[in-house]
């Protein structure tokens, strides 16, 4: 379990992402985006999932939102790439992801903080390199045209004769 220091769930959030597609000429570069406390929020309700009478009276659901077109922490490139990922995820600029599996608050706290930095690193790579597209090697069409030669004479010896 998580203690609520600056460190815990009250601190900042770090989102690690890869800065570059991974291609067969170069490694994965992985970079790092720290994320203050100040520009997440908190907020608590009650949760509908397990917890039997408990659920009527905890506050366990955790719903944390990030504002991320008025985030000071990321250049604007990496904010306008993430905004045009998460469009559909987006209201008013502002990202918000919830949890309410666990019975405990911080546990739900803490499945919320990991859910939004995986969110932000699905965001903030960028998109994989266009697919190039190869030529059909001459061995292979001609296979697959001497089998469809092959099949359709198959099929000619099976029908009817009819004598003349």
């Amino acid at each position: 379990m998580a203690d609520e220091t600056a460190s815990g769930v009250n601190g900042p959030l770090t989102v690690r992402y890869n800065a570059m597609p991974a291609s067969s000429h170069t490694g994965r570069h992985r970079a790092e985006a720290v994320i203050p406390a100040a520009e997440l929020s908190w907020r608590f309700s009650r949760s509908a999932g397990p917890g039997g009478q408990g659920v009527n009276t905890t506050d366990s659901r955790a719903e944390l939102s990030f504002d991320l077109l008025a985030t000071t922490a990321l250049p604007q490139w990496l904010k306008s790439r993430a905004a045009q990922a998460l469009a559909g995820r987006l209201v008013n600029g502002v990202l918000t992801v919830t949890s309410s599996e666990q019975r405990s608050q911080l546990q739900n706290r803490e499945a919320a903080r990991e859910r939004l930095a995986r969110v932000l690193a699905e965001a903030l790579a960028p998109p994989p390199a266009p697919r190039r597209e190869k030529k059909t090697p001459a061995g292979v069409t001609r296979r697959r045209l001497e089998n469809k030669t092959r099949r359709g004479q198959t099929k000619q010896l099976r029908r009817r004769v009819d004598d003349f």
